[in-house]
C-alpha cells in the first residue's frame, strides 16, 4: 500500500508529481556492540496464533518479527470515563481529555498506511550513537523482534536492541486525567552503558492541529518540573493546562518541534538525537509546539533503570501541579496494579467456560471491554474520533454492562434523558461538556430510552429509577422540511420523572402513515436511509416492531402510575401496529423494510435492490409481535439470501444500492457491499444471532455467532491478510462484494460489541439475572455436553455447571433465587 498527498494550491497533478523527491534517510552509523544478542525471544504458547498475534489468558499479544507488519493497525483503547488514549502495535497513538474529538491533547490519525506517531519515545546510546524506540515506531531496528501486549486498561511493549532489553507499559490513572508511560531498560551487555531517554508529545489541544498549533503557548513550570501547554483558541477547553513530565529527574527539554525533529526530517530520524547535546529549553508562543523531555541515565551491566513519563491535562496550573505531585508520591507499580485490578473485578463478575475457547476469549474479556472502554468511556478509536454521545448509541451499549455494572447503565439513562426536548424528541448526538449537538427527525432515537429503562428495571429490579427527576432541553423546533439543526440548546426550567420522559418519547412516536405504520422521519435505525421518509409520509416496518416492545413494556407501568388513559391508548396502539404489520408489511416470504413517501415499498421481492433487509426479519422474532409461522419463514429467508456461510458473513440487505432510481438517502453513496450498503453491518447481524437463538436453533445460532467472532476471521496468515483488522475485537462492518469479500471495515467503535456480548451470554448460554433470581435457558450447540457460568452476587460466588442433553432447546428456563451469604456455591443445572 502507498499514499500520496496532493494539494489543489500547488499546481497540477503532473507538476506535483514532478516535484516529488524521495528523501533517503541516512544510514545509521553506530559503533558495533558485539557482546550480546540483539533480539528478544518471540512469546510462545499463544492461543489462536495467526503468524502475527495470539491470545494469552488476559492479553492479545502482537509479535512483529523482522520485516513483518500487521495488515492494518491493531490498536488498544485505554481510558477511564473522562480521559484516555489509543495505541497501536507499533506505538504512537493519541491522547484526549473529556472529549476525544474536541479536546485531543495529541493528534489523532486514521491513516492505516503510515500509522503516524503523535507521541513517541527514544533511546540513544551516548557512546555508540545508536538510536531506537522501545516500540516498532518511529525508529525500528530491522533485526529486532517487537512484542505488543494489549490488555484491559494497559498496553505493554517489549523488545531488545543493542544489548538493551526494554519494556514500555502505558496506562491511565483510574480516576485522574493522567497517562503514565513506564519505560524499564535492562542492560544485558557486559559493560556499563550511558543513555539519553527522550519522551515526545506533539501538542494538538483541539481537533485540527493545523488550526490549533499557531495559537498554542508552552512554558516550563519550575514548581512541578513539567512542561505546560494551553490553547487560547479552543473555546471550550482553552483555559486548561496540558502537561508533560518525567516523574523523576530530567536533564533538558524543548517545546520546539522543529528543533527536535529538524527541518524536512521526521520522527524516524530526529536531528536533535544526532548530537550528544542537551535540548535548548525553548518554550513560548509561535513555535511548532511539542513537548520533549529528556533524561540521562547510566546502567551498569546486568542492572535495570526505570524512567516514568506523565502526560495529562488539568483545569488550571494548581490542579496540574497537584496531579503531578500525586503521581510522584505513588508507586508506579501500585497505580498499574490498581488499574488492572479495577478492570479484572468488573470483567470477572461473569465468566464462562465452554468447549469453545474462541467463545470464552471474547466473552470473558474482549467484548465487554470493547463496549465499556471504547463505546462508553472513549467514544473513539482508530477509524473514528467521535467524542460525542449518541442518544441511541450509548443507551444500547449500556445494556451490556447490566449484569456487571448496572450503575453505569443507570447513569447513562439519566444522562440521555437530560438530552430530551420538552416536545419529546431528543438530540441525535451531543458533545460534552456543554451539549452542542444535532436535533433531527430520526424516529427511533427517543424510543431507546423506554426500551433501556425497561431492560434496566427487569435485570436490577430497581423501579425507583422511574421517579428520578431530570430536566428537559429547549430550542428551536425543526421545520418539516429541515433535516437537522446543530446548536447548543438551553436547559429547560421544566423537569419530570424518568417515567414521564419515557412517556413523552412514546407519545411522540404514535403518529402513523397511510399503511398504519410509524413514520420513518429522517431515518430509523439505519441513518443512511435518511430520504425514505424525508417528505414526512414514509413509514418504517422495523420501527413498528421496535415501538411495539416499548408499548407492551410501558402500558402496565402507566397503569401502575394511575395513568389509565395512556395505558389504554398504548395497548390499543400496540394492537393496531400488530395488525398493520401483518396486513401491510408481509411480502410473501419476508417482511418489508419500509415504505417511501410515495408509498413505494422498500425491501420487497419486486424491487431491484434491497429486496430483503435483515432488520425486519430478526425483529419479527425479537419483538414477539408477528405470526410465529411467518417469523420462522422470514428468518429462513435471511438464511437463504443474507447468510454467506462460505465467507462467514451476514449481510444487512441484498442486493446493495447501486443503480436503482429510488433515493433511499446517503447510504447509496457507499460502495456496494460496504458498511450499511449491503455489507455485513455487525450490529444488525447480532440481532440475527439473537433471533436464531430465540427460535431455538441450537446449532445455527452458535454457528452464526461464530461467523461474527473476529477470532475466526484471522485463523491463519491467509485469513488474517484478507480480514486485515484486529482479531480480538468486533468489526463494525465486513465487506461483502468481490474483490474484498471478508475484509473488515472499521473496528472497535461499533455498537455490535454490546449486543454480541448479550447474544452470547443471555441468548446462547441463556443466562440472565432479574433482581435476585437467576434464569438459565440454553441454546448451545448439540455437541456441547456441559458449560459453566460463574457469577458474583454481592459477597457470594455462584458456579453454575450446566449439563445439556441432545435434542431441541428447552422450552422453559431453570430458575433459582440467589442468596448473598458470603459463600461459594457450586450449582448443578441439568437439561
Amino acid at each position: 500500500e502507498a499514499r500520496a498527498t496532493l494539494s489543489s494550491r500547488l499546481g497540477s497533478l503532473s507538476d506535483q508529481v514532478k516535484r516529488t523527491r524521495m528523501r533517503p534517510i541516512p544510514a545509521l552509523k553506530v559503533k558495533p556492540q558485539p557482546e550480546s544478542r540483539t533480539t528478544i525471544e518471540a512469546p510462545k504458547g499463544l492461543q489462536h496464533f495467526n503468524s502475527r498475534g495470539g491470545f494469552s489468558t488476559d492479553e492479545y499479544v502482537v509479535v512483529l518479527k523482522p520485516g513483518e507488519t500487521t495488515p492494518a493497525p491493531w490498536i488498544n483503547v485505554v481510558a477511564n470515563p473522562d480521559f484516555g488514549f489509543i495505541v497501536s502495535e507499533s506505538g504512537g497513538g493519541y491522547t484526549w481529555n473529556l472529549n476525544s474529538r474536541e479536546n485531543q491533547l495529541t493528534p489523532w490519525s486514521n491513516d492505516p498506511v503510515c500509522d503516524p506517531c503523535g507521541e513517541a519515545f527514544f533511546i540513544t546510546d551516548r557512546e555508540s550513537g545508536a538510536r531506537w524506540s522501545p516500540t516498532a515506531a518511529p525508529i525500528r531496528i530491522p533485526e529486532a523482534i517487537y512484542a505488543a501486549h494489549h490488555g484491559q486498561g494497559y498496553s505493554r511493549f517489549v523488545t531488545m536492541a543493542f544489548g538493551v532489553h526494554s519494556e514500555l507499559t502505558q496506562f491511565v490513572m483510574h480516576d485522574s486525567p493522567v497517562k503514565i508511560s513506564r519505560l524499564v531498560l535492562e542492560n544485558r551487555s557486559k559493560s556499563t552503558r550511558k543513555f539519553a531517554v527522550s519522551g515526545y508529545a506533539e501538542w494538538n489541544l483541539g481537533f485540527n492541529r493545523a488550526q490549533n498549533a499557531p495559537a498554542i503557548i508552552t512554558e516550563f513550570d519550575t514548581e512541578s518540573r513539567a512542561l505546560f501547554a494551553w490553547n487560547p483558541r479552543n473555546n471550550e477547553h482553552g483555559s486548561k493546562i496540558a502537561f508533560s513530565a518525567i516523574l523523576g529527574s530530567h536533564s533538558s527539554y524543548t517545546c520546539d518541534r522543529t528543533e527536535f525533529i529538524g527541518r524536512n526530517s521526521s520522527l524516524a530520524y530526529p536531528s536533535a538525537l544526532l548530537k550528544d547535546e542537551p535540548l535548548t529549553g525553548r518554550t513560548g508562543a509561535g513555535l511548532d509546539p511539542c513537548a520533549v523531555m529528556q533524561t540521562l541515565i547510566e546502567i551498569p551491566a546486568g542492572e535495570k533503570v526505570e524512567v516514568v513519563f506523565a502526560l495529562g491535562q488539568a483545569v488550571d496550573r494548581l490542579e496540574a501541579r497537584r496531579l503531578l505531585t500525586l503521581a510522584r508520591q505513588q508507586q508506579v507499580e501500585t497505580m498499574y496494579q490498581g488499574v488492572r485490578g479495577w478492570w479484572d473485578k468488573l470483567l470477572t463478575k461473569v465468566q464462562v467456560e465452554t468447549p469453545d475457547s474462541s467463545f470464552d476469549l471474547v466473552m470473558n474479556r474482549w467484548y465487554l471491554y470493547q463496549t465499556l472502554v471504547c463505546r462508553i468511556f472513549a467514544r473513539a478509536a482508530f477509524y473514528q474520533a467521535g467524542g460525542a454521545f449518541g442518544f441511541r448509541d450509548q443507551l444500547q451499549d449500556s445494556m451490556a454492562v447490566l449484569h456487571t455494572a448496572p450503575e453505569i447503565t443507570r447513569a447513562q439513562i439519566l444522562r440521555a434523558a437530560a438530552r430530551q426536548f420538552v416536545e419529546g424528541d431528543v438530540q441525535h448526538w451531543w458533545h460534552p461538556p456543554f451539549g452542542r449537538g444535532v436535533r433531527t427527525h430520526f424516529s427511533d432515537d427517543l424510543l431507546w430510552l423506554p426500551y433501556v429503562v425497561s431492560q434496566y428495571m427487569r435485570v436490577t429490579g430497581d423501579a425507583t429509577i422511574l421517579q428520578e427527576n431530570v430536566t428537559f432541553l429547549e430550542g428551536p423546533l425543526l421545520r418539516p422540511d429541515q433535516e437537522d439543526s446543530y446548536y447548543t440548546p438551553a436547559v429547560s426550567h421544566q423537569s419530570a420523572t424518568i417515567y414521564e420522559h419515557c412517556a413523552r418519547a412514546i407519545d411522540k412516536s404514535l403518529k402513523t402513515g397511510v399503511h398504519g405504520l410509524p413514520l420513518m422521519g429522517a431515518g430509523d435505525w439505519n441513518d443512511g436511509m435518511n430520504h425514505v421518509g424525508l417528505g414526512g409520509k414514509g413509514e418504517s416496518v422495523w420501527l413498528a416492531m421496535f415501538l411495539f416492545v416499548s408499548l407492551e413494556n410501558f402500558a402496565p407501568i402507566a397503569e401502575k402510575e394511575a395513568q389509565f388513559d395512556r395505558s389504554e391508548a398504548w395497548s390499543l396502539h400496540a394492537r393496531k401496529l400488530k395488525d398493520a404489520v401483518e396486513s401491510q408489511a408481509w411480502d410473501g416470504d419476508w417482511y418489508r423494510r419500509a415504505f417511501f413517501d410515495d408509498g413505494t415499498p422498500l425491501g420487497t421481492a419486486q424491487g431491484d435492490e434491497c429486496r430483503i433487509d435483515s432488520l425486519s426479519q430478526s425483529w419479527a422474532v425479537i419483538s414477539g409481535m408477528t405470526d410465529p409461522a411467518r417469523a420462522r419463514q422470514a428468518m429462513s429467508s435471511v438464511e437463504s439470501h443474507l447468510v454467506k456461510s462460505e465467507a462467514e458473513i451476514i449481510e444487512l440487505f441484498t442486493p446493495p444500492f447501486d443503480k436503482t432510481p429510488l433515493d433511499p438517502g446517503y447510504i447509496k453513496g457507499y460502495l456496494p457491499g460496504v458498511r450499511e450498503n449491503g455489507g455485513q453491518y455487525t450490529h444488525a447481524a447480532s440481532w440475527v444471532v439473537i433471533a436464531s437463538a430465540l427460535l431455538g436453533e441450537r446449532a445455527r445460532a452458535f454457528e452464526l455467532f461464530s461467523f461474527l467472532n473476529p477470532v475466526h476471521h484471522s485463523k491463519d496468515s491467509s485469513s488474517m491478510n484478507r480480514y486485515k483488522i484486529e482479531p480480538y475485537v468486533l468489526a463494525g462492518d465486513v465487506y461483502s462484494q468481490a474483490p474484498h469479500v471478508g475484509r473488515g471495515g472499521w473496528s472497535w467503535y461499533t455498537g455490535s460489541s454490546g449486543w454480541m456480548y448479550r447474544a452470547g451470554l443471555e441468548y446462547i448460554l441463556g443466562f440472565t439475572v432479574e433482581g435476585d433470581v437467576v434464569s438459565i435457558k440454553p441454546c448451545v450447540p448439540l455437541e456441547w455436553q456441559a458449560y459453566v457460568v460463574t457469577y458474583r452476587h454481592g459477597r457470594s460466588k455462584y458456579r453454575f455447571v450446566v449439563s445439556v442433553s441432545a435434542g431441541p432447546a428447552p422450552a422453559s428456563a431453570w430458575t433459582m433465587k440467589l442468596v448473598d451469604d458470603g459463600h461459594d456455591h457450586e450449582v448443578p443445572v441439568r437439561f
